[in-house]
């Protein structure tokens, strides 16, 4: 059966009791896990460990934490932490971001984030098994490190976000599951294939790897505002943050409107590459409408074989109350 996970708007929201408050509710609906992603607003560990404080049973996770602006050792850390506090419910999901992020934001240089990412990944675990982690690779050479405190038990499970072919076997070699977003759903068929085969790679079994899609979602009375809703997060995403989404989209058949939308938005003209999504892209990448729309195109994407959960996100342009509105009509 596949999970029902949120994916919360840290950012977005105008405190963090509004936060914190939605997560409450997702664990009274039922849903299983809730993700918080951490981007340019509040930081995405006291979101989280302030959830874990206020709730009982419903996972929680990091979607995603980035791999530059902490070191390895700080991130496997900060999941023993929440791990502990959240009395084992906690998953930890890493990721590069992008250069426009990391570059800009952070001062670091992007470099190569695969090596990075596996790194990232390996020190994490070592650190949560509670060893002495002696490493030296490409970008980290750490001598001594040991957690003071007992190592959880059991340990978290690492997650990777990845887009492209290459960074999809990465999580299929290395970590635990797969953060897919902005994908249509005939697009994620062929990245699930890259998956298996990262994980023939390190003679592991896929099925033990947790899939998670991200969809975005809308569902209101007003369904041409949840679809405009929609429309207009998709047009963001491909055109606004750098050009990665771009290529992902471009990889899954629609190169010609990808690149159209990417540089409609970059002159400006934000209405024409929304139109040019709401055309085109949206009722393949969300699930927007009236709450029953809306209901039945996101169980297009449960029904996807080799998904672990769905992760219902909203639109950047959504309010608390709509937010609210969308999560209790998508409830499991």
């Amino acid at each position: 059966m596949t999970d029902r996970d949120v994916f919360l708007p840290v950012g977005a929201q105008p405190t963090l009791e509004d936060i914190v408050d939605q997560a409450v509710a997702a664990e009274e609906l039922g849903y299983d896990r809730v993700w918080f992603p951490e981007t340019w607003g509040r930081d995405a560990v006291t979101a989280m460990a302030t959830t874990a404080e206020r709730t009982d049973e419903i996972g929680i996770g990091s979607s995603i934490a980035n791999i530059y602006s902490r070191s390895p050792a700080l991130l496997g850390q900060t999941a023993a932490t929440l791990q502990e506090a959240s009395d084992g419910r906690f998953r930890l999901g890493v990721g590069p971001s992008g250069p426009l992020v990391v570059e800009n934001w952070h001062g670091i240089e992007f470099g190569n984030p695969l090596r990075r990412t596996r790194e990232t990944i390996e020190i994490v675990q070592r650190v949560l098994s509670g060893e002495t982690v002696s490493y030296d690779c490409e970008y980290f050479s750490l001598d001594g490190f040991r957690l003071r405190c007992d190592p959880p038990e059991p340990a978290p499970p690492v997650d990777a976000a990845g887009l492209g072919p290459k960074a999809v076997e990465l999580a299929g070699r290395f970590a635990d599951g797969w953060h897919a977003v902005n994908y249509t759903r005939d697009g994620l068929r062929e990245r699930l294939d890259d998956l298996r085969r990262g994980a023939e790679l390190s003679g592991r079994d896929s099925s033990d790897l947790r899939v998670t899609l991200a969809v975005g979602c809308c569902a209101l009375e007003d369904g041409e505002r949840a679809r405009e809703l929609v429309a207009q997060h998709i047009a963001f995403y491909i055109g606004g943050m750098g050009t990665f989404y771009r290529d992902n989209l471009a990889r899954q058949g629609y190169e010609e409107v990808a690149h159209e939308i990417y540089e409609t938005w970059q002159e400006g003209e934000k209405e024409r590459a929304t139109t040019l999504v709401r055309k085109e892209l949206r009722d393949q990448m969300g699930a927007a409408g009236t709450p029953a729309e809306a209901r039945d195109q996101l169980q297009e994407f449960v029904d996807l074989n080799g998904l672990d959960a769905v992760n219902v996100s909203f639109p950047r342009g959504a309010g608390p109350e709509e937010v609210r509105e969308t999560m209790t009509a998508l409830a499991p």
